[in-house]
């Protein structure tokens, strides 16, 4: 690989270096060795739900709703036994809740007739099920099932951006980035990270610049130069 002006010449379709790549997930490794979903949920179905409903939703909100659901009805058969209306009571506080509960509605017969009531383990069988998409299957696949899998939200969308991690002008660009350029190491928890720096880090409308642990790796232009990056402990 050439070396230019001190600086080993980046990948190509990423504005960030291997090397560079590497230290930035250690960074947030040291700071958040065991990262995981804000989402709250004790089973694969519990967290197949969840997800459902935090689309254009805040994960605080979800888990106001499920915390008085999950009691009720946490079981596909359960929350068909409450119906649609009986459903909508509990998440009538998340938004587009009418589709969300004819949705989960429709996963939960499909669990029942398909899966014998188990959430699938296979991005196909996800997939199949009514309200998931690519996304909530990749945060499936990775936070209940272990597979390094990486959902690409709005939140890693800017991240990967600005950063120059994975820049990309569509979510399965940047996942498809992602995933091939993501040490294997890092892999599985990428996903956290990411997301978690989005959201109380590299926020869409005040960045936190200053206090950025990667704020000297990433090559967004208009980040604040008032500080240096942020000493790991």
């Amino acid at each position: 690989m050439t070396v230019v002006a001190g600086r080993r010449r980046p990948l190509r379709g990423s504005r960030l270096t291997r090397e560079e790549i590497a230290d930035l997930f250690a960074r947030l490794r040291a700071l958040n060795p065991k990262p995981t979903t804000e989402l709250e949920y004790a089973s694969p179905f519990e967290l197949l739900v969840a997800v459902i409903l935090s689309a254009q939703a805040t994960d605080v909100g979800v888990n106001k709703a499920t915390r008085k659901l999950f009691p009720r009805a946490n079981t596909p058969a359960a929350i068909l036994a409450l119906g649609e209306d009986g459903l909508k009571r509990y998440i009538a506080t998340i938004g587009l809740f009418n589709a969300k509960a004819a949705n989960v509605i429709a996963m939960c017969r499909l669990l029942l007739d398909a899966h014998g009531g188990e959430v699938p383990r296979t991005r196909a069988g996800l997939e199949a099920l009514p309200g998931v998409g690519r996304k909530t299957a990749n945060v499936v696949l990775n936070t209940a099932f272990g597979e390094p899998a990486i959902a690409v939200d709005t939140h890693i969308f800017r991240v990967s951006n600005r950063t120059g991690l994975a820049p990309g002008t569509n979510v399965r660009i940047v996942e498809d980035k992602l995933v091939k350029l993501v040490p294997a190491e890092f892999r599985l928890d990428a996903h956290h990270w990411l997301i978690l720096h989005g959201r109380y880090t590299c926020t869409a409308r005040k960045p936190q610049c200053p206090r950025c642990p990667v704020r000297d790796l990433c090559r967004w232009p208009d980040k604040a130069a008032s500080a240096g990056p942020v000493l790991l402990p």
